[in-house]
């Protein structure tokens, strides 16, 4: 390499460690560089580009972690080049204002208030911070459902354990007649007693949507609190947790919002939050301010600014149109498998209690049996569900998923039934 060549590459690399936290957002903003699409199919080929994708496999488990676009992942590494260089500096001075500025914008995303919104590192450590920081007494009681996320019940039985709680466990049905029957099951089990429920917004093992505001309401007209699980919902569809009334609430980013792994959002009702004690202590005495609870320590902070660009990638294309293009790509597959022998859809038929996430079994043949199947003999990668009520293979595609993708899927499940 010549000297001026070094030079010009010196000079792409560095960062002045004095630039201003809102300049530095201000240079990193993708949307700018997006061009505007109102065609739907020209969108979702150009969002499908933006996708480094292995080739020797259909992926249909995008549940578990969302792979992130490129435009998010090109301002991710500059963020972490950016923390890198300027070290201690960063941390000392710029860490908390670019947290404030993600977190506004965050509150934003999901119709609330930044006074009730902390960024923590996925939808577990949300939820398990406040049950463990609950004020329980012995005798108190909780109520969950057998299809909820498995680390969530443990810590309701480590509760149990520890404080003497009672809980009390329902199952949803994977079919529901109306929404009174979803709050009548919850309410069944409520006693003077009861202090905390926990209820899926979006059930992770079939997709189904529960009725979180009528839950609310019944559940507030006894004195319980309720907890939210809506690990998949934030970025995957519209809505706003105000409108629900709920008492806490807690997601993962790096599902539909396709954050870098290692970001999660609680919600915590500004009139509950003196009541939660935080996993870790801090200085911070003020029991009100909901960001005593999220204090972990020193944590990779180049996650958390690149929410903002996860954020302004969605927006590009807009929540209310990416809800509909991932409701019609799990309607494409589930509606051709609904009345096919041997094949039980065990997500709802009714389209306003599912979005994205569906699952599907074989009467012939076990979850894990299918899944193996479906990966080795048609290069299809789903994951195996085979608890509660729930027997088949949860199908989670993304918004990169091709309707291509979607009919070879449904061909192996057909050849699989018979």
């Amino acid at each position: 390499m010549d000297k001026r060549n070094f030079i010009k590459t010196l000079g792409a690399l560095s960062f002045s460690p004095m630039i201003s936290a809102s300049e530095f957002s201000k240079n990193h903003s993708l949307s700018k560089n997006l061009p505007k699409i109102d065609n739907d199919d020209e969108l979702w080929k150009t969002v499908r580009s933006h996708y480094t994708l292995k080739d020797d496999y259909i992926n249909l488990e995008s549940g578990y972690y969302n792979i992130i676009p490129e435009p998010i992942l090109d301002h991710f590494i500059k963020h972490v080049k950016h923390v890198n260089i300027e070290g201690s500096y960063y941390m000392r001075y710029d860490l908390n204002k670019n947290k404030q500025r993600v977190t506004k914008e965050l509150a934003k995303l999901v119709g609330s208030t930044p006074d009730q919104i902390a960024i923590t590192r996925n939808a577990t450590e949300s939820l398990d911070l406040v049950i463990s920081g609950f004020p329980w007494q012995k005798g108190d009681e909780a109520i969950y459902a057998k299809q909820d996320y498995g680390t969530m019940k443990e810590m309701f039985e480590q509760i149990s354990d520890r404080y003497g709680v009672v809980n009390k466990i329902i199952s949803v049905p994977n079919h529901p007649k109306n929404d009174e029957e979803i709050v009548s099951l919850y309410e069944s089990q409520i006693t003077k007693k009861t202090k905390l429920i926990m209820v899926c917004h979006m059930i992770n093992i079939t997709g189904q949507i529960l009725p979180i505001k009528k839950i609310c309401e019944m559940a507030h007209s006894h004195g319980v609190e309720v907890m939210v699980d809506g690990a998949h919902c934030v970025g995957m569809f519209d809505f706003s947790i105000d409108d629900f009334n709920c008492d806490y609430y807690g997601s993962s980013l790096h599902k539909w919002l396709a954050t870098p792994l290692g970001a999660g959002l609680l919600y915590v009702n500004k009139n509950k939050t003196h009541r939660i004690w935080p996993l870790l202590a801090n200085g911070n005495t003020d029991k009100t301010d909901i960001r005593r609870l999220n204090h972990i320590g020193t944590h990779p902070v180049h996650t958390d600014l690149a929410i903002s660009n996860s954020i302004d990638y969605l927006n590009w294309i807009g929540i209310k149109r990416k809800e509909k293009r991932m409701r019609f790509l799990q309607r494409y597959w589930s509606d051709k498998l609904r009345n096919v022998k041997n094949v039980i859809v065990n997500t709802p038929e009714d389209i306003t209690r599912s979005c994205g996430i569906g699952n599907v079994g074989i009467t012939n043949m076990s979850p894990s049996e299918m899944a193996k199947t479906l990966m080795d003999k048609y290069k299809i990668f789903t994951v195996a569900i085979d608890y509660a009520n729930v027997k088949g293979c949860r199908i989670s595609p993304n918004i990169f998923t091709t309707t291509d993708e979607l009919d070879r899927f449904v061909d192996a499940v057909k050849k699989m039934a018979t």
